[in-house]
């Protein structure tokens, strides 16, 4: 299991702390893999694009018209998080919906 998020984001802290086997990648230090993102982007279409971020507070518009999977690329920050890969699926966020299919409380 992988869980792609920040160190600093308190949502992924918390999703870290109910999965203590997951490998962690901050996304900001290492990036996500092309075929990861790739995959989520197919999954999640826009839903994988974080708007209510500083990091999209502070594009231009011109920025912000770029597709977004290429402002994700561009800015790792962007990314809706955390993005957990568990045995060959892909969840979004740390919802109920996420807790339930990951078998967590």
């Amino acid at each position: 299991m992988r869980l792609f998020g920040l160190k600093n984001c308190g949502t992924c802290r918390k999703a870290l702390k109910a999965l203590p086997n997951a490998e962690f990648i901050d996304v900001r230090a290492d990036g996500i893999p092309t075929e990861t993102l790739a995959l989520a982007f197919k999954q999640f279409d826009e839903k994988l694009l974080n708007t209510r971020s500083t990091t999209w507070r502070s594009l231009t518009e011109s920025e912000r018209a770029q597709p977004p999977l290429e402002l994700i690329v561009a800015h790792p920050t962007l990314m809706k998080r955390p993005l957990i890969e568990a045995n060959g699926t892909l969840h979004l966020g740390w919802t109920d919906a996420t807790r339930a299919a990951l078998g967590v409380d």
